[in-house]
Formats: C-alpha cells, structure tokens, sequence
C-alpha cells in the first residue's frame, strides 16, 4: 500500500513539469510523415509534371516510344489519341492508335532509322 502511494506521488510531477505537454512522443512520427514527403511522393510528382508537359508537346512528326516498347513517328495528333505510323509493309504506312499518356520517351530526329 505505502509503495503504490510512493510511484503515483513520483510520477504526477513529472508529468506537470513536461513543457511539451507529451507532444514530445509524436515528433518521431511527424519526422517520418516528412522525410516520407521529400524521399518519395514530391519526385514522384515532380516526375509526373514532366511527364505531362512533354505529352502536351508533343507534335506530327516526333518519333517516341510507347509503354508497351512500340516505336514510330507521330502522324495525327488528337486531344487523347494519336496516330504514329511504326513501318511500311509493301511501302504501304501501317499506322497504329495509341492514347497519348502511354508515350514515355520522346526520341531525337533520326533516331528510328538508326533502330
């Protein structure tokens, strides 16, 4: 009885002394919260910014790359979809529709005929 009397006389005034009021335990958490933001979700953003700004350059006679590996040159441009012609069979242009945010690189002049 004397001993559980001793540990909650000890341990009320270290709680009054606390400046912080025990938000001190949720600084670990608040650290992580932004080292988490300036490692991953702002490059992640800044990434996709550029992403977007080159799908909106993009003009009728780039050559580009899409996501599934398919290289050509751009020959119609829409709001969504482009028409970018991939090769000749018989020198007959076989030209294919692809969404324009499936572009991932943008090639320089020239770069197909080197492929």
């Amino acid at each position: 009885m004397l001993i559980s009397e001793a540990v909650a006389q000890t341990a009320a005034p270290a709680v009054a002394n606390d400046p912080f009021g025990g938000m001190l335990g949720f600084m670990p958490i608040v650290l992580m919260f932004g080292v988490l933001y300036f490692l991953m979700i702002r490059p992640q953003q800044k990434k996709a910014k550029e992403h977007q700004k080159m799908v909106n350059e993009l003009q009728k006679g780039d050559e580009i790359v899409t996501n599934g590996g398919l290289a050509g040159r751009i020959t119609k441009v829409g709001e969504n979809y482009m028409t970018i012609s991939v090769g000749d069979i018989k020198d007959v242009p076989v030209e294919v529709i692809v969404q324009k945010s499936a572009v991932t690189t943008l090639l320089p002049k020239g770069t197909l005929k080197t492929l």
